[in-house]
């Protein structure tokens, strides 16, 4: 039985869904005004996970995953400016150009880090209508009041309002969370933002209200229900959406249709720099493009990820990811050197593959079942064939690329030395020949003669 830490509860339940093997998952997406750093990528990293384990366990999954290209402002208090508009306004680009650059620039890291697509991606401002049409059953519901600035959800009609992140309103203080302004409690929100002045954005819709935007919330309840329906089973995404942006959702869901919202909640703990999270603001983070022009590869960091429980903060370091990168190439090395022609005992495939989907139905116990996988390969009652079809096994949720080769792209100044070297091995002025060595060892690459050939790796 699959269990998982239900955020609502504060507790690990057993996973029913709504429907018998169907299940419905929206994962938070992206806002796309700038190149994603790989915390954020964490968070689609274990929502990917799930999925995997899930489909193995023969549930029919739907997973969502939303693209917010207009409504999020610089503040969550519902203040600043659009950073979809900003991003445009600094880079001399349209909203269109910026967005659609970076949800590009996005989808490919998701593939280089092998995480698998979607079943739909989901944009916010192709569904303006459903945001609208959501917005006009929550005021005719009567949880909504209109401002200067836009049309607001009034929190103090809604019981239970904040039950997802426990908040204590009247301890909350003004301007800590939000700005009061003409809001009539401090933690209402903006559903629907005027422009100002018509033509002010690049952005902006006719609504029943007057010229403008939606909210950054409301897209994710209407698109959400809109493809999954009014009540769906997971909802993941990272642990700072909890106090504001999921504690909004689930109350504009609920007020609107009457019936709960998402039955699972699960979010991931933060990527940390030096034990403080990495974050746009702060400075201290990288893209993995930046990773890779510095001697890393994409899965070197899906490593790490595994190594780490999805909900405990993971300290990053290019130390820590040096170690990854190294037990990564080491792993490949044992798999790729077992015997693969020894017969195979199927109880003993069957028994090991039980125990590592018991550590992964733990709550997506990643690095338990990864260390499990390093106990197989050291265990001396498997065969070689044994152990090598359990690796591959294991890398379906994994995707790690066990069985695959690194492929090298070997650069022509490395080439020429490698065959000046080859060269004076003939002539047998091996002490030269060492000296090149070294001088390609500098460059980044590592040579292994054997009988056949000289094999080039990286250092």
């Amino acid at each position: 039985m699959l269990k998982l830490y239900n955020t609502l509860s504060r507790k690990k339940e057993d996973f029913k869904p709504i429907k018998d093997k169907e299940v419905g998952m929206y994962t938070c997406g992206p806002t796309v005004y700038g190149y994603q750093h790989i915390g954020n990528l964490r968070s689609y990293f274990f929502p990917s996970i799930l999925k995997k384990i899930l489909k193995l366990q023969s549930y029919k999954v739907k997973q969502i995953i939303n693209v917010t290209d207009v409504g999020h402002l610089t503040s969550d208090a519902d203040e600043g400016e659009d950073k979809i508009e900003k991003a445009a306004r600094k880079e001399g680009k349209t909203a269109k150009e910026i967005s659609e650059y970076y949800f590009k620039i996005f989808k490919q890291d998701l593939e280089k880090i092998n995480i698998e697509m979607p079943d739909l991606w989901i944009k916010a401002t192709e569904h303006i209508t459903e945001q609208i049409e959501l917005i006009k059953k929550l005021e005719k519901k009567g949880f909504t009041y209109k401002t200067s600035d836009g049309i607001y959800f009034n929190t103090s009609k809604l019981k239970d309002y904040g039950k997802l992140a426990r908040l204590e309103i009247k301890g909350l203080k003004e301007g800590k969370r939000i700005a009061m302004g003409e809001k009539k409690s401090k933690t209402d929100f903006a559903l629907w933002k005027f422009s100002g002045k018509s033509g002010q954005r690049q952005q902006e819709w006719d609504s029943p209200w007057g010229v403008g935007f939606p909210g950054w919330h409301i897209e994710c309840s209407a698109m959400s229900m809109k493809y999954l329906g009014e009540s769906f089973d997971i909802h993941t995404g990272g642990e700072d959406h909890i106090s504001i942006h999921h504690t909004n959702e689930i109350a504009q869901s609920e007020a609107a249709t009457g019936k709960k919202f998402v039955n699972y909640w699960l979010h991931g703990s933060f990527l940390t720099f030096k034990g403080e999270k990495i974050s746009k603001s702060g400075g201290r983070l990288y893209t993995l493009s930046e990773l890779e022009n510095i001697g890393f590869l994409p899965l070197d960091l899906r490593y790490l990820f595994l190594s780490a429980h999805y909900r405990k903060p993971l300290d990053f370091s290019i130390e820590s990811l040096k170690n990854s990168k190294n037990s990564l190439k080491r792993l490949k090395e044992i798999i790729s050197k077992l015997d693969k022609k020894e017969k195979i005992n199927k109880k003993n495939i069957e028994l090991a593959y039980k125990q590592f989907l018991e550590f992964l139905n733990d709550d997506l116990n990643t690095p338990k079942a990864l260390s499990y996988l390093w106990d197989i390969l050291r265990e001396n009652r498997l065969n070689g064939t044994e152990k090598y079809s359990l690796a591959l096994k294991f890398d379906e949720v994994f995707g790690l690329d066990l069985a695959k080769e690194e492929r090298i792209k070997v650069p022509k100044e490395i080439k020429e030395l490698i065959s000046e070297r080859e060269k004076l091995r003939k002539q047998k002025d091996f002490v030269t020949a060492d000296k090149i060595r070294q001088k390609i060892n500098k460059l980044g690459f590592i040579l292994e003669d054997t009988k056949k050939e000289v094999v080039v790796k990286k250092r």
